[in-house]
């Protein structure tokens, strides 16, 4: 599993590995690994052609470097002596037992040390604060290490480090789940273009998080009729993206009756989304149905942002909200609009992550930034045109991504 988001947001130093240095590394590999139940953690040849092996104990909490110096060397001098490495064991006598049956050697068996003391507030008698059972041992070269149970600052040391194994845990957790729920959303997404004669069409979303709230689809509705669909789920994040998936389940479910009865289409979904979703859930949305052999457009407007239809003479028309959200009133209705086109017209859904990205003085993309980039790129094809408007909106506003940016495009042949 790769690096958390608040791993690469929150770097902390780490103890890579303590050395330990020994005479022969095989021999101390085959001590360590069958003797103490070590790990293997690596056994590598480094570019210098010195061997690296490195052991870790069960749990992995710490790495052991073999080294093996070049005799003379002042590393050399070091094989034999104290390490200052402390194991802690909850049971210490249990342990010893253990080791020794395997042929550990210890320099003494297990003692109780009293080190340090407070006064208990509550009790008169005096609490240990540092101490515990312990004993020492010995590798095959005689490299001294320490072995203790828990008192109570170990105790607490290795709470704090439990805490925050659980924590990083869970966080990588739910990246994952985070991850796993972006690939289901990206499915819920057009994965197929209906082919029309008369109109070209393309549409893309670049959500700010792994998951969001904004839904764009496109409907094959039958009679050479295509639905175009985008929508703005209110809130961001997982809620959003689940209430998302409702709609677009609704939208496809219903849409059967889309072509002869457009109106109680929508009413059907405002019923479905406001009988599934909090008092306080909504989301706008515009639905236009698209007559091939006709080139005409038959649009709901639920309270989304205006499209833009950019005329083959350079001129611009809104198609205007015709009803109110979806989902916030269970007595809902809307009107339904139309609009003809003409062989390079270029017509234009987007959601609010377009025109109110902000640049670093605080000023919006704008529909008017939306309006000259649709004019600047009408000539390309609408799958290029998409590519380009959503690159200028991240050249315009290049810091972190605050909203999910949706855009269909759709030009007249």
């Amino acid at each position: 599993m790769g690096i958390s988001p608040l791993e690469r947001q929150n770097p902390h130093l780490r103890v890579h590995a303590v050395n330990v240095y020994v005479r022969d590394q095989d021999r101390s590999l085959r001590f360590y690994c069958d003797q103490l139940g070590f790990h293997l953690a690596f056994d590598a040849r480094l570019q210098s052609g010195q061997r690296w092996v490195a052991v870790t104990p069960p749990d992995g909490s710490a790495v052991l470097a073999l080294i093996a110096p070049k005799p003379g060397s002042v590393d050399h001098k070091r094989i034999g002596r104290a390490t200052g490495v402390v194991f802690v064991t909850e049971d210490v006598a249990a342990q010893f037992r253990e080791w020794s049956a395997r042929g550990v050697r210890f320099r003494h068996t297990p003692r109780l040390r009293r080190v340090k003391f407070e006064t208990n507030p509550v009790a008169p008698q005096k609490t240990p604060v540092w101490g515990g059972v312990f004993t020492r041992f010995e590798d095959i070269d005689h490299n001294v290490f320490e072995l203790v149970s828990f008192d109570e600052v170990s105790q607490a040391v290795e709470n704090q480090r439990r805490a925050a194994a659980a924590k990083l845990e869970a966080e990588r957790h739910a990246a994952h789940e985070l991850e796993i729920a972006k690939q289901v959303q990206a499915r819920l997404f057009p994965q197929t273009r209906p082919s029309l004669k008369t109109l070209d069409y393309a549409g893309i979303c670049i959500q700010a998080r792994q998951v969001g709230g904004d839904y764009y689809d496109f409907l094959d509705l039958g009679r050479e009729r295509l639905g175009l669909v985008i929508g703005d789920i209110a809130g961001k994040g997982i809620a959003a993206a689940l209430l998302m998936a409702n709609l677009q389940a609704s939208m496809r479910s219903k849409c059967a009756s889309a072509l002869d009865q457009p109106q109680q289409f929508l009413r059907s979904v405002n019923q479905h989304f406001y009988e599934n979703s909090a008092a306080s859930a909504y989301a706008t949305l515009l639905f236009a149905e698209y007559d091939d052999a006709a080139r005409s457009l038959r649009y709901a407007n639920c309270g989304h942002l205006c499209a833009l239809v950019l005329r083959c003479n350079n001129t611009i028309a809104r198609l205007d909200s015709t009803a109110t959200v979806l989902g916030l009133f269970e007595q809902w209705d809307c009107s339904i609009a139309e609009h003809t086109f003409r062989g390079g017209d270029v017509f234009a859904l987007y959601t609010d992550g377009i025109t109110e990205s902000e640049n670093d003085s605080g000023e919006e993309f704008g529909q008017r930034g939306l309006i000259d980039a649709l004019r600047r790129h009408r000539k390309l094809p609408p799958h290029d045109m998409v590519r380009m408007i959503v690159e200028e909106v991240k050249v315009f506003s290049p810091h972190e991504q605050h909203d999910d940016i949706t855009l269909i495009v759709a030009k007249c042949k």
